[in-house]
């Protein structure tokens, strides 16, 4: 037994938050912020609009994708750093909004931004072992929540958004493969306090080296493990954090830049749910089909990485 992506989804508030309002009260510049990020604007959850919300319809769009019904649905796994609430987990509060799904296991992964790859790799298990035939994996996120807006080093980099999966058995490979790593050493590097103050801490260029190094490595060990050639990759669907990461990886696959899928520039980092908000937009406007080899791949807090290598 295996698992394949049966269908994709997303969603995006409204708001677009702009390089250009920065300049206002902040600092820095439009072209300052492109120049070293690659991010040109990013998206805002609404006063009234909540995690549950943007990962409820980001699930909807992709369990009609995957031309299901809610009641089919027999694994949900969220991947956020930023739930509603403390408990119970964004995945109850979404399996209830829901309410047709089944009694079916419902669980967050916190991960930071490499949590929907980790979520992914769980799903895959659960089909493989025959626990579940589709599995709901959701990357969703409101970080402007817990954004220090005076902050020029982070407040920046972040937006909000969500992105869904749906994953269901077949009997031939789809996700091929997944490699999850985490190095907690290195946690002083990135982190949020538990405070009654919204903060990012991030010594950024540190980040910067570390995670352009462990992506590195994760792109030689997925081609090596899985006995195939930087050439045999279609696509490329990085974590959108920074344009010159990306870039660095594609370099490393020797990929044209046209075979990579790039966000950052509209969304900015939306951490868990960048993956699979770049997926589905790729998706659905037709550039990737089916039978394409996709690598995905993410780098955050912890620090975790991790790669999926799957046969769309």
């Amino acid at each position: 037994m295996y698992s394949m992506i049966s269908g994709t989804g997303s969603y995006l508030p409204e708001r677009i938050l702009t390089n250009k309002e920065f300049e206002q009260y902040l600092e820095t510049t439009h072209d300052w912020i492109v120049d070293r990020t690659g991010i040109e604007e990013r998206r805002v959850v609404a006063d009234n609009e909540s995690v549950t919300d943007m990962a409820f319809a980001a699930a909807q769009r992709a369990i009609s994708a995957a031309n299901l019904q809610v009641k089919d649905i027999g694994l949900i796994i969220v991947a956020t750093t930023t739930p509603d609430l403390l408990f119970p987990s964004a995945a109850c509060l979404l399996q209830a909004r829901l309410k047709e799904t089944i009694p079916c296991p419902a669980f967050d992964v916190q991960a930071a931004c490499s949590g929907f790859i980790y979520a992914l790799n769980m799903a895959d298990m659960y089909i493989k072992l025959g626990q579940a035939r589709h599995a709901l994996v959701i990357g969703v996120e409101a970080m402007s929540r817990i954004m220090d807006w005076t902050d020029r080093g982070t407040c920046i980099l972040f937006g909000d958004g969500a992105g869904a999966v749906v994953l269901s058995a077949s009997e031939k490979p789809g996700v091929i493969a997944t490699h999850i790593h985490s190095d907690g050493s290195c946690n002083a590097l990135l982190y949020s306090e538990k405070t009654n103050q919204p903060n990012i801490n991030m010594q950024g260029s540190e980040v910067f080296k570390l995670a352009v190094k462990a992506l590195s490595d994760v792109v030689d060990e997925t081609l090596e493990k899985n006995n195939i050639k930087q050439s045999d990759i279609d696509w490329l669907v990085p974590h959108q954090a920074n344009l010159r990461i990306i870039k660095a990886t594609a370099k490393k696959l020797s990929l044209p830049m046209e075979r990579v899928v790039i966000t950052v520039n509209r969304h900015g980092n939306t951490s868990a749910a960048s993956v699979p908000l770049a997926l589905d937009e790729a998706v659905r406007d037709g550039r990737i089909k089916r039978g394409e080899l996709l690598l995905l791949e993410a780098f955050g807090a912890g620090f975790s990485w991790g790669s999926a290598l799957i046969r769309y």
